[in-house]
């Protein structure tokens, strides 16, 4: 397959999937949070902020069991297969999740966002297909480019949300139905056939002993765990929780979050696709760097006034998008013999983890402030960026390490 073709294909996969993902982002605030009462934001009488964060939460919780088998599953039985029921499974969840805001009804839309979320994580099986396919520079550009376009996605998502909404609830939904088929469509038809090994373990079996959580066993995967969790975890309440923040801090509407939330992805996407530059710096100091301005840009939002969260909040993909491609480029060389697909499913599965302990953290302290979850995330962050420094002399050499130090550089999630 050409080399150019590959890279376009995986990208505009990338974008229609997160496109998909993103949508219900400016949505839920205003619907969980405004003053109207209905059969979502009442449900058993439960407080508001309380749903909001079990919605939030359901999401990543299928994303996190997903990623954690479909990585390994593509390593397996390849990439095709699995991104095609990936792909056409997350739009069926996106078809529920329409029918639920419909009906108001609170237990299908939780069945829905865990439905879409199980078969949505396919940025691993994508990211593995360009590492095992491309090499070097080659291979740092094209993770780059792939991680911009899920940063645009991201952009593209809510605005579709913001603008769309005021032709009904279910619209933005089945939109993101439509461009998941067919980002589908542009699987089969770009991403070659492979055949699977005659002889091999099963689909279960592969499920059941080969899932990424298995990586944790080595002492430096279960380091790297550690610390992207907290990275991530600093990532993910901003993510989850700075659209409440404008809630209540600036009155925001949906329009008015899916507007801020362009500025941000715009600067994010386009960060992303300089990170892909080779740098001959050290990947893990640069690493901790852009850990330690992830902290301090949510840092910004949970304690700044109105204008300074602002800013900060289109600050935050800068560091965001060059520590992801940094850290992403690293482990595709130094933990190759793992298998790209759990590599990268093990990279995805934990900002899935962190996705659901901030939701649930947030659900609790947001009762308080929704400032102090942006706080705690804060500080993840910058314990990350700090533990990164220190882990850089406890590593062991290794030819993969050594061949990552002459080209690696930085990319983004």
């Amino acid at each position: 397959m050409n080399n150019i073709l590959l890279i376009a294909a995986t990208c505009l996969l990338a974008l229609l999937s997160t496109v998909g993902a993103s949508l219900p982002y400016p949505i839920l605030p205003p619907l969980f949070a405004g003053d109207a009462p209905n059969a979502l934001n009442n449900f058993l009488g439960l407080p508001p902020k309380l749903l909001f964060g079990i919605a939030l939460t359901i999401n990543p919780i299928g994303l996190l069991i997903g990623t954690a088998l479909t990585g390994p599953l593509s390593d397996r039985f390849g990439r095709r297969p699995l991104l095609l029921v990936t792909a056409l499974g997350a739009a069926v969840g996106h078809a529920l999740t329409a029918a639920a805001l419909v009906a108001q009804s609170y237990p299908l839309f939780v069945l829905a966002r865990f439905v879409t979320g199980l078969l949505e994580g396919n940025a691993a099986v994508a990211r593995a297909l360009i590492a095992e396919r491309l090499e070097g520079p080659l291979r740092l550009r094209a993770l780059s480019l792939v991680n911009g376009a899920l940063h645009l996605g991201w952009l593209v998502g809510p605005v579709m949300a913001g603008f769309t909404l005021g032709f009904g609830i279910a619209v933005p939904f089945l939109a993101a139905v439509a461009a998941l088929v067919l980002a589908a469509v542009l699987v089969a038809v770009t991403v070659p056939r492979q055949e699977a090994a005659a002889e091999g373990p099963s689909w279960w079996q592969v499920a059941r002993d080969r899932h990424v959580v298995k990586l944790l066993r080595h002492t430096d995967l279960r380091t790297l765990f550690i610390i992207q969790l907290a990275a991530t975890c600093g990532v993910t309440a901003f993510y989850e929780y700075y659209p409440l923040w404008l809630v209540e801090q600036g009155g925001y509407d949906a329009r008015g979050i899916a507007t801020t939330n362009m500025a941000l992805c715009a600067i994010m996407t386009l960060a992303a696709v300089i990170a892909g530059r080779p740098s001959k710096a050290d990947p893990l100091k640069r690493a901790s760097v852009f850990a330690l301005l992830v902290g301090a840009a949510v840092a910004g939002v949970a304690l700044g006034n109105m204008w300074t969260g602002l800013v900060a909040i289109a600050l935050f993909g800068i560091p965001n998008a060059f520590y992801n491609a940094t850290l992403q480029a690293w482990c595709a060389e130094r933990f190759a013999a793992h298998g790209q697909g759990a590599v990268m499913g093990l990279l995805s599965m934990t900002f899935c983890f962190a996705n659901i302990l901030m939701a649930l953290a947030g659900s609790v302290l947001t009762l308080a402030d929704t400032r102090l979850i942006l706080v705690l995330g804060a500080v993840l962050s910058i314990w990350a960026g700090w533990r990164l420094r220190g882990w850089r002399g406890e590593l062991a050499p290794s030819p993969a390490g050594a061949k990552a130090n002459e080209n690696v550089t930085g990319a983004s999630i």
